[in-house]
């Protein structure tokens, strides 16, 4: 997946070299037409282009009167001005009429690159700025690379565009988030939507690497650098050349190699343990940590120059209790995942809205843990609030619960408390002190509204 791009020139010979340029420069979503006024109506009928190259000089519409145009209809679609006349007051002119560059012909391959990766990190910037500023929700572009990450929470989907527009680019991610909130789903959803999808995404536990396996382990070593090292070994930078490489619990790293990984990420060189020669490495990083860096930097644990090289862009996960929409979503998901094709289990309302109330400081990973857990012990049946764990049952949350769940009817309090206690008593198998104790009363007040209830 890549920008929308339209070379717009009379030249049709011109436009085929320029079609070839880009298609090699990495773009494959090139367009062209020969006809000023056939491109301005494309335009005004809101067709969408990323970029669009334009000529200055051509019969039908001059290059300026087109930027008017394309502006006028479409702010978001960034130009480039191309012409062969290298003339200051004309490039001026272009600029302040919205062009963002201008290119002289001929335009030499590395210029035309160059060009093209500013004018879209600009773009990118820009959609990033617009979407923190607008109220209504984004839409992404491709939907199924994001569908693993679940959600209807308005700043999640906020997220999810503003990774979406980072994908296109190089530029480093720092994802922050509470343990648990799924910063390396959302890695992976932002290597599946970047030019870098088809080669491998990496991921590593900074946290588990000490000062003497970090070299190992990244940069690989030669053949007995170390005793016993009878095979080279190849190192997760080579493995993930133009690949992405996710650094996960990078706030949890050594600060003594936290230098040697700066090395890497500005010079994009490294050497084998073993050897002097230097080595290039092509890789896409992306950091997740639920630590606080910021504090870490003042505590001199963690390095200033490193964080501001993996702050290229910065996504943040809210926890699960911030989401509580969410939550309904994931349940249905893991019920799903667990509960066999047939019969398909379900889940109480009274349940569901036990789990809602809960906090999860564990997150979306302790939710999937608790649904796995349930479904286990329900055997087929839907899920009750006594197949949940006893630090969820408080009984004013059951009890509010089960109210909830019968709201659209009038019962008395008391009529709520009986179907309460007779529901946990059979569920319990008619286990007076096993009931007794999941609702916190007495043995002796069980046993007295049992047998008001008929039950004794």
């Amino acid at each position: 997946m890549g920008p929308r791009i339209i070379v717009i020139d009379d030249d049709r010979d011109y436009l085929e070299v320029m079609k070839g340029r880009l298609l090699a420069a990495g773009f494959p979503g090139v367009e062209l037409e020969d006809d000023a006024r056939r491109a301005a109506s494309r335009f005004e009928s809101e067709e969408f282009f990323d970029i669009a190259l334009i000529d200055m000089t051509m019969p039908e519409m001059d290059g300026l009167a087109l930027l008017e145009i394309i502006k006028n209809h479409n702010p978001g679609t960034e130009c480039i001005m191309v012409t062969a006349v290298n003339d200051a007051r004309t490039a001026m002119q272009c600029l302040r009429k919205g062009a963002y560059d201008y290119l002289v012909k001929p335009v030499a391959p590395e210029d035309l690159a160059i060009s093209l990766g500013r004018t879209l990190e600009r773009k990118r910037l820009l959609d990033i700025l617009a979407i923190e500023k607008s109220r209504d929700l984004p839409q992404l572009s491709n939907p199924a690379l994001f569908a693993p990450i679940i959600t209807r929470s308005h700043p999640v989907l906020r997220v999810l565009k503003q990774a979406e527009l980072h994908a296109g680019s190089d530029v480093p991610v720092l994802i922050t988030g509470e343990s648990g909130t799924g910063k390396e789903l959302l890695a992976r959803a932002i290597h599946a939507a970047s030019p870098r999808a088809a080669q491998a995404f990496t991921p590593v536990n900074m946290a588990s690497l000490t000062a003497g396996l970090f070299e190992a382990e990244f940069f690989g070593h030669t053949r007995g650098a170390f005793t016993g090292a009878e095979k080279e070994r190849a190192g997760y930078l080579k493995q993930t050349h133009r690949g992405t490489m996710f650094l996960d619990e990078i706030g949890n790293m050594p600060l003594e190699i936290q230098g040697k990984l700066l090395r890497v990420l500005q010079d994009g060189q490294y050497a084998k343990l073993g050897t002097s020669e230097p080595q290039r490495v092509d890789v896409r990083f992306i950091a997740a940590t639920n630590e606080n860096l910021a504090e870490m930097m003042s505590r001199r644990m963690f390095r200033k120059d490193l964080y501001y090289r993996i702050h290229g862009g910065w996504l943040h996960l809210p926890p699960l209790r911030k989401r509580k929409e969410d939550i309904p979503l994931l349940v249905g998901h893991f019920l799903k995942e667990y509960c066999a094709p047939e019969p398909p289990c379900g889940i109480e309302e009274a349940a569901l809205c036990v789990l809602v109330a809960y906090e999860f400081p564990g997150n979306i990973r302790e939710l999937r843990s608790i649904v796995q857990s349930a479904v286990n012990l329900a055997q087929g049946r839907s899920i009750s609030v006594y197949c949940l764990p006893d630090h969820l049952r408080k009984p004013e949350t059951v009890m509010s619960c089960a109210h909830e769940s019968q709201a659209d009817v009038t019962i008395p309090l008391a009529e709520v408390e009986k179907n309460h206690i007779l529901q946990a008593y059979r569920h319990l198998n008619q286990n007076k002190s096993q009931t007794a104790r999941l609702l916190g009363i007495g043995m002796n007040t069980l046993r007295r509204k049992l047998k008001a209830y008929g039950e004794a």
